[in-house]
């Protein structure tokens, strides 16, 4: 199976923060709009990923972008609720939700910037 660089990053800083690294699972698929990476970890795992106001989710899918500009190609991240979920506030539910599609990607600078603390 051909490994591709935007799953292979995706899926190394994810179980870098993750608890429960063998429950992630990450399914790639391309279409039209772009290359979609959907996201399972386990249900514990969830908070880490989302992250406070959502902050860590924004933080990953930026970087993404940045991966797949390399490439010439739009990267979207999509993060499944885990089965037996405690369920989850709206602020995690707008995380869980990618960005506005239609939103032209960010230069390189733009995404460094965004970045910085």
């Amino acid at each position: 199976m051909e490994q591709y660089e935007d799953k292979q990053f995706l899926e190394a800083l994810v179980k870098a923060l993750v608890d429960h690294p063998d429950a992630v699972h990450i399914n790639r698929t391309v279409d039209e709009m772009g290359v979609l990476l959907t996201l399972d970890v386990h249900a514990d795992d969830m908070g880490k990923i989302i992250g406070r106001s959502g902050n860590t989710a924004k933080a990953i899918r930026t970087l993404l972008r940045v991966v797949g500009m390399k490439h010439d190609a739009r990267v979207n991240l999509k993060i499944n609720e885990p089965e037996g979920g405690k369920g989850m506030s709206n602020e995690m539910a707008e995380a869980m939700q990618d960005d506005n599609p239609a939103v032209e990607p960010k230069s390189l600078d733009q995404a460094i910037d965004d970045l910085k603390i």
